[in-house]
């Protein structure tokens, strides 16, 4: 019977989708972590095609080691779409190289226990990735805002990921143990499949970013929160307006927060609670406005009117086109167009 590698044909699309990334835009140091995490994905992948496609028994003691880099290195690249009020130095930042060391020191004193450890890894770093984003988008406050969605959905859907490849490694466990490992290549190489979904995850939310100091004031009186908060929304609205901010595809949050003078979370929060809207919807509403006087006044085309309001993405503008006017933007050119437009 012949085999088909599988996780070869795994590790190729993740090759070809590294070096797109390599050839679209110049590697930043917000998107090393993605870049490593898909090259990490496609070494497993190569390394599980040997080991089950061709019987090379040695790479056992090399695919636990690569498995157990996969979580920390997840959370390092979501990190990366995170403003972080200090630098992750010293102890902090060395204890997410453990995993590794530990499966290391386990294959060398008890490898039985490997399989338990690498469970217990992926749960854990699947709880804590979810914590990250347990605030919703505006959490990823360094990603491009009209992304911003996207990247937040694929945080939670990375979580899920690697909840299930520790129920795959929980079932390749039960079968060596029920049918001394009958069925462990088919489940494996179904199981890599999880590193095409981790490589779409990556090619979502990857985006330059930038940690900027954010120090959150201790506010204790309502009335002066909501001044403040008052403060920096007119700050932001006279960006946005006045100097055309919301037009700039590439703004984050962290940028407005840098042109406001303002750390990015007390931006955040007071358009959360001013406008009980987050921080990507706020601008968007900027960009609809934009957008509406484009169709009502001018003879723009939608597509054009889109990239001149701040919009990238056509499924992006609809949606919240959408959200913002409940019609599409054809629909609403033809109810609201301005006479003088039509003459």
């Amino acid at each position: 019977m012949i085999f088909i590698p599988l996780p070869f044909v795994v590790a190729l699309l993740l090759v070809i989708r590294l070096i797109e990334m390599l050839h679209s835009q110049e590697p930043s140091k917000g998107n090393r972590p993605f870049l490593a995490l898909i090259g990490l994905c496609a070494l497993q992948s190569l390394a599980v095609g040997l080991r089950w496609g061709y019987g090379i028994t040695e790479l056992r003691y090399m695919l636990p080691v690569l498995a157990s880099c996969l979580p920390p290195l997840v959370m390092a690249s979501f990190r990366s779409l995170m403003h972080r009020e200090e630098a992750r130095t010293g102890i902090a930042r060395w204890l997410h190289a453990a995993p590794p060391i530990v499966v290391i020191a386990l294959l060398a004193m008890a490898p039985g226990l490997i399989d338990f450890a690498l469970i217990a890894l992926f749960v854990g770093y699947a709880l804590a990735i979810l914590n990250l984003g347990r605030t919703g988008p505006d959490a990823l406050d360094e990603a491009r805002l009209d992304r911003v969605l996207s990247a937040h959905r694929a945080l939670v859907i990375a979580a899920a990921s690697l909840c299930l490849s520790a129920l795959f490694d929980l079932a390749v466990f039960m079968d060596f143990e029920w049918s001394k490992g009958a069925n462990v290549a088919l489940m494996v190489s179904n199981a890599n499949l999880l590193g095409l979904l981790l490589l779409g995850l990556t090619a979502t939310v990857a985006a330059r970013a930038r940690a900027l100091p954010s120090p959150v004031a201790d506010m204790n009186d309502a009335a002066a929160q909501a001044a403040q908060d008052r403060e920096i929304l007119e700050r932001i609205d006279h960006l946005l307006v006045k100097e055309k901010l919301s037009r700039d595809e590439n703004l984050t949050l962290s940028r407005l927060a840098r042109r406001a003078g303002v750390p990015a979370r007390q931006v955040s929060g007071a358009i959360n609670r001013l406008s009980s809207r987050n921080v990507s919807q706020y601008i968007n509403d900027f960009r609809i406005a934009e957008a509406c006087r484009l169709l009502r006044e001018t003879d723009m085309s939608v597509t054009a009117a889109m990239f001149e309001s701040g919009f990238q993405t056509k499924s992006n503008f609809n949606r919240e086109f959408r959200r913002v006017t409940s019609l599409s933007p054809a629909s609403w050119r033809d109810k609201n167009r301005s006479p003088e437009s039509l003459q």
